[in-house]
């Protein structure tokens, strides 16, 4: 341990006494690891943001919609008397069936109109989102076909301006007076703001079918424990083939998996881009095989009168190793400390837009320790190794 140390001291020793040089090898692990530390953070970060965002809504449930490459889209439009069909005939397999709908109409409060999309909503609640005020939609407000609306605190704003208490004030959807009931809570963790939807509406179903008597958008399904995608779509399919024809063509989408997915997207490019970082640490790498290979060359001498006193070449070896590694450390630990300041910066305004995330620190700080140390080993063996094996006599006459 003690000659270790002593090693470590002479490589801290040798590294001093050529700093300018040792600084501009360092720079590539500086410029390789702050981008590696920043690149992983924040996309860890965006990923567990995105990730609360989405728990927040809860389960989803699965859409089925009319396939509009379909023979006759027409003839298979989903109608509202549908859903009781559906949930009826396979109520041993599905929990709830909803018919959904999605429109953009304009709203009217006072003086002030403003366009955005409304949707609808059930009396069952499997989100986690919380109201700033008011209440949420429930079973009498669906049985009673209720004028009743919940919007988000930024719709609130723009409709009744900074600071105001809407519920029980009276707006206009497309023409019909609605009645607010609640408002959400800003949503800083939720999908909607990533997505430019933070002016965001909801009415009952059944008012909407009121509001749109048409066809519906879509089936919002939800399953029975133990039930698989391919069991519900093949109960659903057989509903409604039977009351709009054979040719009649559907799609299923699996909200919850399309949300997953869409999740590990982020990781995996975050992960892409910091491979892509990781080519400037194999740049960084070469550089400190070079100049460790110039400090052999410049030290051939000293390694030979080392070698004449009784020094082995496993000392030699090991003491270049040691300085290979002490100046990617170095440079690693540099560039840790830009790469989280940059994290910070950016984390800041990530959380601003998708909301607060975790960020991985126990693997950012591994990936800079474990990068710079395997750096320093893989590049610094072959000039160490070089050095070890110099012929004491050869090196005394150079």
């Amino acid at each position: 341990m003690q000659r270790l140390l002593a090693y470590a001291l002479e490589a801290l020793d040798a590294i001093w006494r050529n700093r300018v040089r040792s600084f501009l090898t360092m720079l590539g692990m500086i410029v390789g690891t702050s981008s590696v530390i920043a690149i992983l953070g924040v996309s860890g970060a965006a990923s567990s943001a995105i990730g609360t965002s989405l728990g927040s809504f809860g389960d989803p449930g699965i859409y089925v919609g009319v396939d509009p490459k379909g023979d006759d889209p027409d003839s298979a439009a989903i109608q509202y008397r549908d859903t009781a069909e559906v949930a009826n005939e396979h109520a041993g397999i599905f929990s709830y069936v909803f018919p959904d709908y999605a429109r953009v109409y304009e709203l009217r409060a006072g003086n002030v109109k403003y366009a955005t999309t409304v949707s609808s909503t059930d009396q069952v609640h499997f989100d986690s989102l919380t109201l700033r005020e008011g209440r949420r939609i429930g079973a009498q407000d669906v049985d009673d076909d209720a004028r009743v609306c919940l919007i988000s605190q930024p719709l609130e704003e723009r409709l009744f301006g900074r600071g105001s208490f809407s519920v029980g004030r009276i707006m206009r959807i497309n023409g019909v007076r609605f009645r607010v009931i609640g408002v959400y809570d800003q949503f800083k963790a939720s999908i909607f703001s990533a997505v430019g939807q933070a002016d965001y509406i909801e009415i009952p179903h059944s008012t909407f079918h009121d509001l749109a008597p048409g066809p519906v958008d879509t089936l919002n399904i939800y399953m029975k424990a133990g039930v698989t995608l391919a069991q519900a779509t093949d109960a659903a399919e057989a509903t409604l083939h039977h009351i709009h024809g054979p040719r009649a063509a559907y799609q299923v989408q699996d909200a919850l998996a399309f949300l997953q997915a869409f999740e590990k997207t982020v990781s995996v490019v975050g992960y892409g881009l910091a491979a892509i970082g990781g080519v400037a640490l194999v740049v960084a790498g070469i550089g400190i095989m070079n100049i460790m290979l110039v400090s052999v060359s410049e030290r051939t001498r000293e390694i030979g009168i080392r070698k004449a006193i009784g020094g082995s070449g496993k000392d030699i070896t090991t003491q270049f190793l040691m300085e290979a590694v002490i100046l990617s450390l170095i440079g690693g630990a540099t560039g840790m400390l830009l790469g989280i300041a940059a994290l910070l910066l950016a984390y800041g305004l990530l959380a601003a837009f998708l909301g607060p995330g975790t960020i991985p620190w126990i693997t950012i700080v591994s990936v800079a320790v474990g990068f710079s140390t395997l750096v320093g080993v893989l590049f610094g063996t072959y000039p160490a190794v070089r050095a070890g094996k110099l012929d004491p006599i050869e090196a005394l006459r150079s």
